[in-house]
């Protein structure tokens, strides 16, 4: 998910047109940099400046990489003590877009997603821990074809800004490898000379611009 200063707050110049019992120990928070701490709040992914995205191997020889466009956020992040920020992202399967049409609706069919019984996928965290630095480390619930398994995502900050509409953003870069199989995705194809077309590991890539939510008084 570059417009991002990093380790700073700056504001542009107009250019034309994870919850309390967490189970990792935070002794890292005093070092935590003032920025961070000024970020505290709600926020919500802008989606036309982020990609929730994919990379599989296929055919052992390439790389196929996808998104998905339609999706729901609820961020809350705490720079003060990051074991009390959490997110949840409710993501539309039928909104796979990998850039070939066919490929993407077999995606979407009962060979792999099934998005007819299974239309949304959805990440929820458990536990956030600061790791030092920049990076974050977010526990979660991913759950896929009506499976749930846990997950662990790296988070890196990339920085914060003020753009030249007044929104506050924030930056950060998410990832983390699955096994798809283990969420009931198993269809394959075996190759003559061994292996198979599509690899069961796939890397999940949330490069997230989040813009600073206004809640109702």
């Amino acid at each position: 998910m570059g417009i991002f200063s990093r380790r700073q707050t700056a504001t542009l110049d107009p250019m034309p047109s994870v919850g309390p019992g967490s189970p990792f120990p935070e002794a890292s928070d005093a070092g935590l940099d003032p920025a961070l701490r000024a970020l505290t709040g709600h926020w919500t992914i802008d989606r036309p400046h982020s990609r929730i995205g994919f990379s599989v191997r296929h055919a052992m020889v390439t790389t196929v990489r996808g998104a998905f466009a339609d999706y729901d956020s609820t961020l809350y992040f705490d720079g003060a003590r990051p074991s009390e920020s959490r997110a949840e992202i409710v993501i539309r399967i039928a909104s796979v877009d990998t850039g070939v049409e066919q490929r993407d609706a077999h995606l979407i069919g009962a060979d792999f997603f099934d998005a007819r019984r299974h239309p949304e996928m959805t990440f929820r965290s458990t536990s956030t821990v600061h790791e030092g630095g920049e990076t974050f480390r977010m526990a979660g619930e991913l759950t896929i074809r009506g499976v749930t398994r846990p997950v662990e995502l790296q988070l890196d900050y990339l920085g914060s800004v003020v753009d030249p509409f007044g929104f506050e953003r924030a930056g950060f870069d998410g990832t983390t490898t699955i096994d798809r199989t283990d969420w009931g995705l198993v269809y394959n194809q075996r190759l003559e000379q061994g292996g198979a077309m599509v690899s069961e590991k796939v890397r999940l890539q949330f490069d997230i611009s989040a813009i600073r939510a206004t809640l109702p008084e």
